[in-house]
C-alpha cells in the first residue's frame, strides 16, 4: 500500500512546516486529491490515522479535497471527465486528449499553533 507511504510524507511536511514556524501543533492540514492520481482515498485516510500517532499531528484534522478529472479533447475540444488516462472523448471517440485536471496530490495547507 504506497498510501501509507504518501501518509507519511504528508506528516513529515507538516511537521517541518510546524518546526520552521516555532508551533508545538499542526491544528489542520488540507490536501487535495485527484481521481486520477493513482491513491485510494479510503486507504489514504486510514493510513493517516496510524502515520500520526505520537506525532504532533496526533490530533489534527485532515481535510482530504477529491478532485474530479476534467479533460479536453484536442480534436474536437469537448470537455468531458475521464474515467481513466486510457479514456476517449466521449463525443467524437479520439484518444487525443489532455487530462486538465485531477493528477492532484498536493499539501494545500497546515495550520499550526
Amino acid at each position: 500500500m504506497h498510501e501509507f507511504s504518501i501518509a507519511l510524507n504528508i506528516v513529515e511536511i507538516a511537521t517541518e512546516t510546524a518546526r520552521t514556524n516555532n508551533a508545538d501543533k499542526v491544528n489542520e492540514v488540507e490536501v487535495d486529491i485527484g481521481d486520477m492520481s493513482g491513491v485510494i482515498y479510503e486507504a489514504l485516510e486510514f493510513a493517516l490515522r496510524s502515520a500520526v500517532k505520537g506525532t504532533i499531528l496526533e490530533n489534527a484534522h485532515f481535510r482530504l479535497n477529491r478532485i474530479k478529472a476534467s479533460a479536453v479533447c484536442l480534436d474536437c475540444r469537448h470537455d468531458f471527465e475521464p474515467e481513466d488516462y486510457l479514456s476517449v472523448c466521449s463525443k467524437c471517440g479520439s484518444s487525443n486528449i489532455d487530462i486538465l485536471k485531477g493528477k492532484e496530490m498536493r499539501v494545500k495547507s497546515i495550520n499550526v499553533d
